[in-house]
């Protein structure tokens, strides 16, 4: 086969009873794609045809609603007859279903990393109105250390869809290990299902097992919904006792006792970060975006910008008494300050005091400015800057230096009232 509708094929990825994937590429946008081709006859002639059909349906349906770093994009879907196929994404990588054996498990800090961004994603999705009703690792793409894409939504619970409910509640999806127990009751779902199946996978992350083990799904199934699994650190003892602390909470039976919100689940992950020396070597993207939605600079961006910037900025550390520029350097970079304080010089005098959220170095962005720094900036304090190199930003999406520039106007602006302020009062106080 060398052709599938538009596409052409490269080669064979995987696949299954009910579908191949292949390797394809989109000529007209020269851009590689995962497509999923549907058995006919599976979809014809096994007992769970009908299933599968509505699953298909299903993932089909959310063509191009889904754009976030952490999701697969679903680019294209073709349901014709014989012919029944979904273009997606390429991530080039593998599941995290290695990194759930015991003797490849990652370091604590890369999981709580991992479950932040799932978090995300997952928080993402529910805005959207979709339930996704299958975490598990499997469904858990990573293409390096910790950058990971959330896959498979054919068993997704959508709201507020044409689609008929029929469809969209099919009975008995899902990986029973990681079912919640509203799940395996049949009781209505909501995100809170998600976040169990995510506290589980990061207990087989943490331990290398699953939670709950029987000889049969019905034993199992009877000890999600009535027993309480081994504490993680009972298999390993190693375990922070705060990651613990978080699978514990997200895998509550008890709805009431279960986090409530995906905020609240990924707070927690933040607080990890925070608290814990081990993992502070390095400031992990769990933390800088968190940062980067605290900042009033970034109040108006949108989550999928914001992990655009995290990826195109670069952070590091500086020290009380350190210059971060002089007057008449050279350079394309600006800064954001995401913690402590900064003076800008003239001269030796000092014109201003900068804090967390503030910018500077930002006149570079606007055409025909002069690239000599006319100011210097000392750090006052030992901060936390964010750098980004302009020439890189030009290379950003358009949406992404739209929303640089509109944060850039607003500085601007705020900082013409200050200067006219200040005018207005030496003008009014001569002597002064």
């Amino acid at each position: 086969m060398k052709r599938i509708g538009k596409y052409e094929i490269v080669r064979v990825l995987g696949g299954g009873v009910t579908s191949t994937v292949y390797l394809a590429l989109d000529q007209f946008n020269s851009q590689q794609v995962a497509l999923k081709l549907f058995n006919p006859d599976a979809l014809r002639d096994t007992m769970s045809a009908n299933a599968y059909h509505k699953l298909l349906l299903t993932e089909a349906s959310l063509a191009g609603k889904l754009s976030h770093p952490h999701i697969v994009k679903i680019f294209d879907a073709v349901l014709d007859g014989e012919l029944n196929y979904m273009v997606m994404e390429y991530v080039e990588g593998e599941t995290l279903e290695r990194y759930t054996e015991v003797a490849h498990l990652l370091p604590f800090g890369t999981v709580a990393e991992i479950i932040y961004k799932c978090g995300n994603a997952l928080e993402y999705a529910q805005r959207q109105g979709v339930i996704h009703r299958d975490i598990k690792p499997a469904n858990i793409l990573m293409r390096s250390e910790s950058d990971i894409k959330i896959a498979d939504f054919g068993a997704a619970l959508i709201e507020n869809q044409q689609i008929s409910q029929q469809m969209t509640q099919v009975t008995g999806i899902g990986s029973p290990a990681y079912m919640s127990p509203e799940q395996i009751q049949e009781r209505p779902l909501t995100h809170q299902t998600d976040i169990y199946s995510l506290g589980v996978t990061l207990y087989k992350l943490l331990t290398g097992r699953l939670p709950f083990h029987a000889d049969n799904s019905y034993s199992l199934l009877y000890q999600i919904m009535h027993n309480d699994p081994p504490l993680p650190r009972t298999l390993r003892l190693d375990i922070p006792e705060e990651l613990e602390a978080i699978v514990r909470r997200a895998m509550q039976k008890d709805l009431s006792q279960r986090y409530q919100t995906w905020g609240e689940f990924t707070r927690d992950l933040v607080n990890f970060f925070s608290s814990n020396a081990e993992v502070q070597a390095e400031i992990f993207d769990t933390e800088k975006f968190d940062t980067l939605r605290s900042l009033h600079f970034f109040k108006n961006v949108r989550e999928i910008e914001l992990w655009e910037v995290l990826r195109i900025s670069n952070w590091r550390e500086v020290h009380k008494g350190e210059y971060i520029l002089h007057e008449g350097d050279q350079g394309r970079e600006f800064f954001i300050l995401a913690s402590g304080v900064m003076k800008v010089m003239k001269q030796g005098c000092v014109l201003d005091t900068l804090h967390k959220g503030d910018c500077f170095g930002e006149m570079k962005r606007f055409p025909d400015s002069n690239f000599l720094r006319t100011t210097a900036v000392l750090a006052e304090t030992d901060a936390t800057l964010i750098e980004i190199d302009l020439e890189v930003l030009a290379k950003a999406s358009v949406e992404c230096r739209f929303q640089f520039d509109d944060a850039f106007l607003y500085v601007l602006l705020k900082r013409l009232e200050v200067a006219n302020t200040r005018i207005s009062n030496l003008l009014d106080n001569p002597d002064n």
